[in-house]
């Protein structure tokens, strides 16, 4: 088993350690409910107003008013606004006209829905750039299927691994949660080679539909030829609800809603109402503003901790957590921890939320998500925690915070479950 930098042993299904305290989704989950609390109490101190999300998810719900009435009703509703949501998702993603789109509860259910259907008891080949991994959905999809997933880099590797292996399903994921991208000439080749095996081809390109056209130049989703695409509904300048938006081929997309809908995963009715009017008023300028946003973020990061240190991205800073944790023991003058440190940036996010009403996934983050400081500012959160400057602030206080109780185990416990 392979460790992190610390000596502590990482959870291959997570990709970071877990420790004592967070230990397992469960704990996560326990992490997840005192946040709620924690940001509960802000908003009753501070209001909603004041509320800064950093997660790059805005997770809004912009349904109209006369939506509530007639769309969002469970039985007719769908129907009546199913074809307005096929040629927003076929527009937003650039399609050809003839796809097929569904709506599922969140992007991971997707994924998992996707691998369920079209695996077929083989291995799951999965393309991610050099140094990044598959998302956790990937993998899990893949465990309840009863198959392997073989994570590949490069054109050579998925060629050899299509050969090898022979998979039914190619999950190519052109920009990660970690902003680590695919070239457009490889994302081609590879669905092309991946077609040509007789693979379902599917794309990830939950932050990539918007991320890698408005930012980067590159092609629309659909434009690659893939079998079937993915996009999130509240990631990279979409306003949300949380949902996932699936498009293409329909022959590839009905087994999956079939699966998604045995399963409990499909989107009711007013959940894909607001993945629909998302689509509907995404505009370039929004991702843009956000990329402007986190660039001053990654400034004001890198002035207080070192640029060295902060690795900037298209859409806002990131300190690896191993970083993290050496800064605290730095600061704190100490050479190891009790902690792993993924709880130690969840401590630093929790404090963060408490103080500024900051959102970060180390507080709201899903079981399994990434467990690195990741600052992506969303429409506004820049100007409610009052500024650039004012979040980095913040965020070295945290962890100063955290250094001066680093040893002091009841202290983090209670900080991240609220418990005594």
């Amino acid at each position: 088993m392979s460790t992190d930098r610390f000596g502590n042993p990482i959870d291959p299904a997570v990709g970071y350690a877990r420790g004592a305290l967070l230990s397992s989704s469960a704990d996560e989950v326990r992490r997840l409910a005192q946040a709620g609390r924690v940001a509960a109490e802000f908003v009753a101190r501070r209001g909603i107003d004041r509320i800064a999300i950093c997660t790059g998810n805005l997770r809004f719900y912009p349904a109209m008013p006369d939506d509530l009435g007639t769309l969002c009703e469970e039985w007719i509703g769908p129907g009546l606004f199913h074809e307005d949501l096929r040629q927003a998702a076929i527009a937003h993603l650039g399609g050809q006209g003839h796809e097929a789109a569904a709506v599922l509860n969140r992007t991971s259910a997707g994924i998992v829905a996707t691998v369920l259907a079209h695996a077929h008891d083989k291995p799951v080949l999965s393309l991610v750039a050099e140094g990044d991994r598959s998302h956790a959905s990937v993998l899990r999809g893949a465990r309840l299927a009863g198959v392997s997933v073989r994570e590949v880099h490069d054109l050579e590797a998925v060629q050899q691994a299509l050969a090898a292996d022979k998979p039914a399903l190619f999950v190519i994921t052109p920009v990660t949660s970690e902003l680590s991208l695919l070239s457009d000439d490889l994302i081609r080749d590879a669905v092309t080679a991946g077609r040509k095996a007789g693979c379902v081809t599917f794309l990830d390109d939950a932050y990539g539909a918007r991320f890698r056209p408005v930012l980067h130049g590159g092609g629309a989703s659909l434009s690659f030829g893939a079998d079937l695409v993915i996009t999130n509904a509240d990631k990279a300048g979409l306003s949300g609800p949380r949902a996932g938006v699936l498009c293409g081929d329909p022959a590839a997309l009905i087994p999956v809603q079939a699966k998604a809908s045995e399963l409990g995963m499909e989107a009711r009715a007013p959940v894909a109402v607001g993945a629909m009017r998302s689509l509907q008023g995404f505009t370039p300028d929004l991702l843009l503003q956000e990329a402007q946003d986190g660039a001053a973020l990654a400034d004001a990061l890198g002035a207080r901790l070192g640029a060295e240190r902060v690795t900037r991205s298209a859409l806002g800073p990131k300190i690896d957590e191993q970083d993290v944790m050496q800064i605290v023991l730095e600061i704190a003058g100490a050479d190891h921890a009790n902690l792993v440190p993924a709880e130690v940036t969840a401590t630093i996010g929790m404090l963060m939320l408490r103080a500024k009403g900051i959102v970060t996934v180390n507080t709201h983050g899903q079981p399994g998500g990434r467990v690195s400081i990741r600052l992506k500012p969303t429409t506004g959160a820049m100007a409610r925690a009052g500024g650039a400057t004012a979040v980095a602030d913040c965020l070295v206080s945290a962890m100063r915070q955290t250094a001066e109780r680093l040893h002091d185990t009841a202290w983090i416990e209670a900080t991240l479950f609220g418990e005594t």
